[in-house]
């Protein structure tokens, strides 16, 4: 099976199973598993940040993270198709009692005009206190459901800086920083600066069984720890899972780009199908969102044949490219969707 479903698909490689059984570990829940707290100084090194825990999703990071930073009845921004918002059930209310505010803009980006705009102005002679406050902004880079596109770094500090002016806390979601890192050269603590936490996985590119982190300065992370800790999240002898996550790190980081072009050359293979409709422009990283009339017929006659994606809608289907798919497995994959995308 050409598994194309998601990049958390991937599983560990013989060598990183060497060095998951041979890590040295303790009780993270006392913070001294040695190779946890190597990950965590290795990933807060990487982002540029005082500090990083280790946890055990990308989602669970997140929540994490909109804790430390709101209050109970706070709004946060975000983008509409945001992993927070559409993602992770409905948990910024569940766990955090916040609002979400969503702001459109293409490909998963928005302008720090639309953010100022999004920021309530009441009139003097209105009470403040009639208006939630507004105390984060999130955004995603790369971002999920626009295809795994990434933020101009221009854009991006417009935002951060109109997010200090406006005194609201700044998140961010990369959970595929590092594709973001590999397509354009950009390094991470470069993304990460400006930014008071951010969270990072590396159970997806970097093809770890397990894990994300959050990282950010020492008062939020200790904080971050405090919540984990509330959220079920406390680990113990999680050295095992850390070894995994730093064996992607220093094996699998450089190799993100050969994914990246496995998935630019599927998208254009099946570009010219009848019956398939596809935004190369979106095509950025390793993500292929493209569009058929009967998605969920095309996603099944492929099943059949060996290549599993995702329908996420009556015409809308996923390909996500990895380190366990290869350049000649991506083209085949390209020609069944052609095949039966044209049937």
């Amino acid at each position: 099976m050409i598994d194309l479903r998601s990049d958390t698909v991937t599983r560990p490689s013989q060598a990183m199973r060497k060095a998951i059984a041979e890590a040295a570990v303790g009780d993270d829940v006392y913070h001294d598993d040695p190779t946890v707290n190597e990950l965590e100084r290795t990933v807060a090194d990487l982002l540029g940040k005082e500090d990083a825990v280790f946890v055990a999703t990308g989602t669970m990071s997140n929540q994490i993270a909109l804790r430390v930073h709101t209050e109970p009845g706070d709004t946060v921004i975000v983008h509409a198709a945001a992993h927070i918002r559409r993602h992770e059930l409905g948990g910024a209310a569940h766990n955090s009692g916040v609002t979400l505010e969503p702001i459109d803009g293409p490909y998963g980006a928005f302008t720090a005009e639309q953010l100022t705009e999004a920021i309530p102005e009441p009139h003097p002679a209105l009470p403040s206190h009639l208006f939630d406050p507004v105390t984060l902004v999130c955004l995603e880079n790369t971002h999920n459901d626009a295809g795994g596109t990434i933020w101009d770094i221009g854009e991006m500090q417009r935002v951060l800086d109109a997010a200090s002016s406006l005194g609201l806390k700044k998140h961010l979601d990369g959970a595929r920083l590092w594709n973001a890192t590999a397509a354009t050269g950009i390094a991470p603590d470069v993304y990460a600066s400006g930014f008071d936490t951010v969270n990072v996985c590396f159970s997806k590119g970097l093809g770890a069984p397990v894990g994300s982190a959050l990282a950010g300065s020492r008062e939020d992370i200790a904080r971050a720890r405090r919540f984990k800790q509330i959220f079920g999240g406390g680990f113990r002898q999680a050295g095992l899972l850390a070894a995994g996550a730093l064996y992607g790190l220093e094996h699998h980081f450089e190799r993100l780009a050969q994914d990246h072009a496995n998935a630019y050359q599927f998208a254009v293979a099946i570009a010219d199908s009848r019956g398939v409709t596809v935004d190369l422009d979106s095509v950025q990283t390793n993500i292929v969102y493209f569009a058929t009339p009967h998605a969920g017929a095309l996603v099944d006659a492929c099943h059949e044949a060996g290549v599993a994606m995702l329908a996420l809608g009556p015409t809308t289907v996923r390909a996500v490219f990895h380190l366990d798919v290869s350049a000649g497995e991506a083209r085949r994959a390209a020609e069944h969707v052609q095949r039966f995308a044209s049937a």
